[in-house]
């Protein structure tokens, strides 16, 4: 039980943004409770021995991370080591009947090689080079302001001080953006994945939720590099807790929150209500910083959780451990270098389309499309010494376009599509295998295969995401329109209908992401900084 009855702030839930807001909050001498239903801290961005009996920890649910600002790394004394991946992604192909495919990484030269060995000339590679030579602009100038009070879009677009390239991502159609830029189809297809991680869009979706998307995907670290943590995600959550602790935070795990009232403790603070299995309890709040969904803040104040509507979560998550890597089809390259970036599966712009159109009509991809990686390549530290010492290798597969509505109203049909979903995606990246992939599964301490399958709706089960949706919702472009509220927490992006509650975790503006930018914006806004 929490160790007060009145606090400055109580933060809902202790993942990684939680855990920001409450480091901040109490680094700034406020007396702060954290308040966490689960029996550890992390939310989703934890290491977890999947596998019984073998030593393996897995970043069960985020994997990498981008969008964690250093200044935040910085501010909270935060032990992290993140690691660069020298390649950034693979994708196979067949080519004239042959296998081929296109490697990105390794250096430029080696970069140009492959888009010409698969294209017959270096045009694909220039527009590449010229495509996200942009990108990289545009992160170095949008990516600070993601810790700034929310600009207004006409500032953010001087900031830009781009009109083409403002133009190409914030309002036209991400497909039109890539037709226009790229001929290659698989091109393509690896340009547009960008938009589509745990996004539910065509390349055309005039709402723009895919160019959002992909923004946030680009504009990480100023750079929109990708780097493995290494010791797994457990490492950055583990940090901020203990960033958190130091700073005199109390962390209390096994509690959850029931009910949230505005003005309903004593002089007008917020009562947050809460449970930890057998006993009840209640404390007052000067501020509440719910690291939830908009949805369960809802649901705290009384009201119905809102359907996840369009904004539902469209992945498919696969943990594996194998027992050694397996051998491509594609004799050029070695799968130490094709697994070590995002290795694209049935993810060709043309193959994009044809699996959203199907599941937008309520079937199951046919091909659906997928891109692994193996963490272990980079950070062997999450694996035994016995293990890697043997060529034991993690794998994670995410898989696009299975949006939650696919699993049906009850277990057997979400069963059912889950398996059918996990044997397609396995079956496309099996194609471009020299031997199946489970023939490489190393097994558990019961002798059984160790993969483990979460749909959107095991995510909504485990992790309280509506819908299985990784970012609560649709991401926002990082900007307010002029005349938006002029309130502190307005200003920061993280306003609620209620003054003193504010939202700190991935429904926030700027969320989403491995980034404890909502958090850190919440607390800020707190602050009244």
């Amino acid at each position: 039980m929490p160790a007060h009855s009145s606090y400055d702030a109580v933060i809902v839930g202790g993942g990684h943004n939680g855990l920001v807001a409450a480091a901040y909050l109490a680094r700034a001498g406020r007396r702060v409770l954290l308040l966490e239903r689960l029996p550890h801290t992390g939310g989703a961005a934890v290491s977890a021995t999947a596998f019984p009996g073998v030593a393996a920890r897995l970043s069960r649910y985020a994997y990498l991370v981008s969008l964690l600002p250093e200044h935040i790394v910085r501010d909270l004394g935060l032990r992290l080591t993140p690691a660069k991946r020298e390649f950034s992604s693979y994708t196979p192909a067949v080519r004239a009947g042959r296998p081929t495919g296109l490697l990105v990484g390794g250096g430029t030269e080696r970069t140009r090689e492959s888009f010409a060995a698969l294209t017959g000339s270096d045009r694909e590679f220039e527009a590449w080079q010229e495509f996200y030579a942009t990108t990289r602009r545009l992160a170095a100038r949008v990516f600070p302001s993601l810790t700034e009070p929310l600009p207004t879009r006409a500032a953010l677009r001087e900031r830009v001080a781009d009109d083409a390239t403002w133009h190409a991502v914030f309002e036209q159609p991400l497909g039109v953006t890539i037709e226009e830029r790229f001929a290659d189809d698989l091109v393509r297809g690896v340009v547009l994945t960008d938009g589509l991680i745990g996004t539910f869009a065509s390349a055309h979706d005039p709402s723009l939720r895919q160019n959002r998307c992909f923004l946030y995907h680009v504009i990480g670290g100023s750079t929109g590099d990708w780097d493995v943590p290494v010791g797994g995600m457990g490492a950055v959550t583990d940090a901020l807790a203990a960033s958190a602790r130091r700073a005199g935070a109390e962390l209390v795990t096994g509690h959850e929150v029931t009910g949230v009232t505005p003005d309903g403790g004593p002089g007008g603070r917020v009562e947050v209500r809460f449970s930890d299995g057998e006993r009840e309890g209640a404390v007052g709040a000067e501020h509440v910083l719910v690291n939830a969904s908009p949805q369960v803040l809802a649901r705290l104040l009384g009201g119905a959780a809102a359907p996840p509507g369009p904004a539902e979560g469209a992945q498919l998550k696969v943990n594996m451990l194998l027992r050694r890597l397996p051998r491509l089809r594609d004799p050029r390259v070695d799968p130490r270098e094709a697994f070590a970036g995002t290795f694209h599966v049935a993810e060709g712009y043309a193959q994009l389309e044809s699996a959203y159109q199907e599941a937008a009509a309520g079937r199951a991809p046919s091909a659906p499309p997928g891109e692994l990686y193996c963490h272990s390549l980079t950070d062997p530290s999450i694996l035994s010494p016995e293990l890697a010492g043997a060529g034991y290798q993690t794998l994670t597969l995410f898989g696009l376009h299975t949006p939650a509505r696919l699993f049906g109203p009850d277990g057997r049909a979400e069963a059912e599509v889950r398996d059918t979903l996990l044997a397609a995606a396995l079956a496309q990246l099996d194609e471009h295998l020299a031997e199946p992939v489970l023939d490489c599964l190393a097994v558990d301490g019961e002798g059984r295969p160790c993969l483990e399958v979460k749909t959107p709706l095991d995510l909504e089960r485990d992790l309280w995401l509506p819908g299985g949706n990784i970012f609560h919702g649709d991401l926002d472009f990082p900007f307010r329109e002029d005349g938006a509220d002029g309130r502190p927490a307005g200003r920061w992006g993280v306003e609620t209908e209620h003054e003193r509650i504010v939202l700190c975790g991935s429904g926030a503006a700027r969320g989403g992401g491995v980034s404890g930018v909502p958090g850190h914006n919440a607390a800020m806004a707190v602050l009244g900084r």
